[in-house]
């Protein structure tokens, strides 16, 4: 028994059609990215402007403050900027990896916060950072899709390396963060 990608082409079906991913897989990556990316960027713009609803950099540094991140506005700072420039890379679908472990650093601080309270939200756990944290890997690994500007770079297709590289640069950021 053939396999499907065996097939010889027929008068519908070009070669790299083949291998290449149908339309709506590109629509919906972009459609998670854009959702996705632009809410991350969004909550980096709450701490850092103080916009949709958010305190500001001032305030949100005194919250960090209280949660043991000491000097409070660099870490606020830190994350705002992580947020907001990582959010806005996974929508655009630019520097895929690098956007992903930016928001994967974030996310692993929020769960180390969050772990003694259990894993559902309603408790105060980490259920949020932990999907947050997913969706980022999920996109690094299945890359951003057609329509990105990372189309003609080789980490458009993701994989494992992509994926390796956004959980390693994002687990060793936010070590680095919770050792000092």
């Amino acid at each position: 028994m053939k396999l499907l990608a065996e097939r010889p082409p027929d008068a519908t079906t070009r070669p790299h059609d083949l291998r290449s991913p149908p339309l709506a897989t590109d629509l919906g990556l972009l459609f998670l990215r854009l959702s996705f990316g632009l809410i991350m960027a969004g909550h980096g713009a709450q701490k850092l402007f103080g916009i949709f609803g958010g305190q500001g950099l001032t305030a949100t540094g005194k919250g960090f403050d209280a949660l043991g991140y000491h000097p409070g506005e660099f870490y606020a700072g830190l994350a705002g900027v992580s947020e907001f420039l990582g959010g806005l890379g996974l929508a655009a679908g630019l520097l895929t990896p690098l956007a992903a472990a930016a928001v994967i650093g974030v996310m692993i601080n929020a769960m180390v916060l969050a772990a003694p309270k259990g894993l559902w939200t309603q408790s105060g756990g980490m259920e949020y950072p932990l999907c947050i944290a997913v969706v980022a890997l999920s996109i690094a690994a299945i890359g951003p899709g057609r329509f990105a500007l990372d189309r003609p770079f080789r980490w458009r297709d993701g994989g494992m390396a992509c994926a390796g590289f956004a959980l390693g640069v994002g687990g060793i950021g936010a070590l680095i963060v919770l050792a000092i």
